[in-house]
């Protein structure tokens, strides 16, 4: 989801429109002074964000990770903990 910035000012000013249009899907970063503060996403939707991160960092630690020997007995422990932040 690209997030549109958006000014705190402009925020406050039209927030029933904005919270419509976040109802309808889209997403924006509130700044102040041209700097981000915050971010304005449709609910669940960081939910979704952090499992779609954990999936990629699952994905990267499979590709780099060797693949098992044949009949090796796996170290689910090793495992867990290489997959921790």
């Amino acid at each position: 989801m690209q997030l549109q910035p958006i000014g705190s000012y402009e925020t406050k000013t039209h927030l029933a429109d904005l919270l419509r249009r976040v109802r309808a899907g889209q997403g924006f970063t509130i700044t102040q002074r041209g700097e981000p503060v915050a971010d304005l996403l449709p609910a669940g939707s960081s939910q979704r964000r952090a499992g779609l991160s954990a999936a990629v960092r699952m994905q990267a630690l499979m590709r780099e990770a060797p693949p098992p020997k044949r009949n090796a007995k796996l170290d689910f422990k090793a495992l867990i903990e290489a997959g921790r932040d």
